[in-house]
């Protein structure tokens, strides 16, 4: 079965947390923004919980709900290595600039999908190659989250001087409302004329916006909890190493393995040098999440897409002879090319082993 493209990132749809959602908003299951003019009647959908929950801070001392009255506040849910978030940061770093003299302020809530995100010096290290420079909340445990009942990356809520949700959107886009919301509140706060302009972004490499037109390739995890479309003969061997093969040929966003690779329940790990991972794709761009097992540690790679090196059509981590290497667990981009864009198959051969993969994603 084929995935809807969807503008978020990864969402919850458990009882405890839809609950949570639609008592805190007033909503269940709403991904959908409508377009708000400005100065229209913003709803209250909550009230701005506490960030207790955070385990630190960075980029500022410890904020409370109490300390942030009388700012207008912008809620920001993230984790570093998702696709969707990355698109939306140009947007969310260009408000934080433009408006903290007139009385924004911008929180980024870090809650991290995978165990390597939660290691405080990977978010402190991706932030700051991110300049990002307003207050981020580490919130490993998801209290936070839980505290919104959130279900995505990304996620913003928009909160009044009074601390009242009056606004969310949940995924990419809706980038011009999201900004005349802020606008409309800053109005409201009476702290002086607010222009009416919407920023420009100059969005380039893992920051520019998708080719929503030609993406027919969604997310897929590698893990074995939540993978779809895996098509090495024999299907899976969990959690222990086994030698897979590649078939002849591949379906739309089927991937396979070949080599000596172990599949656990949240990634799929590299035992001896040469496996290789293909899948048939249909987008301008896609990227990996993955890194060596082992931090201070490195691994060579090879990009090709049908069959060739992939040097026309190489991505910001693939070198003029379509070959790389990993080296910190991160997401990397292997292939932007240029259109028109048709089913490719892509493959990457690792040169050492010691590799760590969990998830495909595109754009």
């Amino acid at each position: 079965m084929s995935k809807k493209i969807n503008h978020n990132r990864r969402y919850f749809l458990t009882t405890m947390l839809t609950t949570i959602a639609a008592t805190q908003l007033g909503i269940i299951g709403c991904t959908t923004q409508h377009a708000t003019s400005a100065m229209t009647k913003l709803p209250i959908e909550g009230e701005l919980p506490s960030l207790v929950g955070a385990i630190a801070w960075l980029n500022s001392k410890p904020l409370t709900v109490d300390g942030l009255r009388g700012k207008v506040v912008l809620i920001n849910f993230w984790t570093y290595t998702c696709i969707n978030w990355l698109r939306q940061l140009p947007y969310v770093r260009a408000w934080a600039e433009k408006y903290k003299d007139q009385g924004l302020v911008v929180i980024g809530i870090h809650t991290p999908e995978f165990e390597f995100e939660k290691n405080i010096d990977n978010v402190r290290r991706a932030s700051t190659e991110m300049k990002i420079d307003y207050p981020i909340a580490v919130d490993n445990d998801y209290a936070v989250w839980r505290a919104f009942g959130n279900r995505y990356w990304p996620a913003l809520y928009f909160v009044d001087t009074q601390g009242r949700i009056r606004h969310h959107q949940f995924g990419e886009g809706e980038y011009e409302q999201s900004e005349k919301v802020i606008q409309q509140l800053l109005s409201e706060s009476g702290t002086g004329r607010v222009g009416q302009e919407i920023v420009e972004v100059d969005a380039r490499g893992f920051e520019a916006a998708a080719d929503w037109n030609s993406l027919r390739s969604p997310e897929n995890y590698l893990g074995y909890e939540r993978t779809e479309n895996f098509a090495s003969p024999g299907g899976a061997v969990l959690n222990k190493p086994h030698l897979y093969t590649t078939p002849t040929q591949l379906k739309l966003n089927q991937w396979v393995l070949s080599g000596d690779w172990t599949i656990g329940r949240q990634a799929i790990v590299l035992n001896k040098s040469g496996g290789r991972i293909a899948y048939r794709f249909h987008a301008r761009d896609l990227h990996l999440v993955m890194g060596p097992v082992e931090p201070g540690t490195s691994v060579r790679f090879r990009v090709l897409v049908d069959g060739q090196p992939a040097v026309a059509v190489r991505g910001l981590d693939v070198d003029g002879q379509g070959e790389g290497t990993a080296t910190e667990q991160r997401l990397y981009q292997l292939i932007r090319q240029p259109k028109p864009i048709s089913d490719r198959q892509f493959e990457i051969e690792f040169l050492d082993s010691g590799v760590e993969a969990f998830a495909f994603t595109f754009g």
